[in-house]
Order: C-alpha cells, then sequence, then structure tokens
C-alpha cells in the first residue's frame, strides 16, 4: 500500500540538525504511527512520504519553511518577574500564555534580576532538519480513526469524544 492521505503509517525516524546533532530518534523505541493529511507531521516531512511503502527507506531535508518555520524575534520578549509570584520558575519551562493571537506556548529562556524573557518560537524554528525515515506499515486508517483525527491501538483510542 502507497502512502498517501488517510492512509496510518507506522515508521521509525531519526532528526539531525545541519551540525548532526540529534533532535529525535525512534529507532531505538516505538516507532511513530500517524494519519497521513491531519497535521500531525511538518509538511517536508509529510510531503516527502508520499507515493513511498512499507520497507522503503529515506533521507529528507526540510528546510524551516516546510518545517517549524523562521525564528521570529517578535516572539521573544521580556514580561515582569511578579507574572510568576508563587512559582519556581528556571530556563527551559514552557508555558501557555494568552496573547494578541490567541493562545501559544512559550519558553523561558532567560531569567534576570525583574523581568523573565519568554520566547514563543518553536524550540525548532529556523532549523534545518535532515531526516532519515524507514517505513514499517502502511494501512487504511478505520473511518472512526479518520473521525476522531488520530490512530487507535487495539480496542479504541481508550478516551472519550
Amino acid at each position: 500500500m502507497i502512502v498517501a492521505t488517510n492512509k496510518v503509517v507506522k515508521m521509525h525516524y531519526s532528526v539531525h540538525d545541519n551540525d548532526n546533532n540529534t533532535i529525535d530518534n525512534s529507532f531505538d523505541g516505538e516507532p511513530l504511527i500517524f494519519i497521513v493529511g491531519t497535521g500531525y507531521l511538518i509538511s517536508g516531512l509529510e510531503n516527502a512520504l508520499q507515493g513511498k511503502q512499507a520497507g522503503d527507506t529515506l533521507s529528507v531535508t526540510v528546510e524551516p519553511d516546510e518545517g517549524y518555520g523562521e525564528r521570529n524575534d517578535n516572539l521573544v520578549q521580556a514580561v515582569p518577574k511578579e507574572m510568576f509570584d508563587g512559582m519556581e520558575i528556571e530556563v527551559g519551562m514552557q508555558f501557555r500564555a494568552t496573547t494578541d493571537d490567541g493562545d501559544q506556548s512559550v519558553m523561558i529562556i532567560d531569567i534576570q534580576d525583574d523581568e523573565v524573557i519568554v520566547d514563543g518560537n518553536n524550540p525548532l524554528a529556523g532549523i534545518t532538519l535532515n531526516f532519515n525515515v524507514e517505513i514499517l506499515e502502511v494501512r487504511d486508517a478505520t473511518a472512526e480513526e479518520l473521525s476522531h483525527g488520530h490512530v487507535h491501538g487495539e480496542g479504541g483510542c481508550g478516551h472519550d469524544h
């Protein structure tokens, strides 16, 4: 079966930046399983998988515009430390913040005397991603999986919709 929209793909992958730093790797663990066309994967990787089949291996370079986008310096800002009163905060912590554009994930990247510097960019924004992929299985998604927008394991998805 060929990878296409509404197919379930099971695959292993590793991803590195251009300096060959490992960002993620599933080969030593559980494979990734997803429905093609649901927005689960970045577009550059999903597009490269189209037309492939179980047993195929491929190397894919995804530039930021088809990955997590370019970095936007306007998404880095200083907020008053008092906004975090009563909380133990540290660099690397992530929060949901309400912005003019709606809720957004932000990460603390620096803590100064009376300010906390937060970054609303995805941590992988601006990075070229290099994937090695092995497609293990391709199958049709069930009607229930398509209606829920995600893959189900044995006996269903295990939660209410």
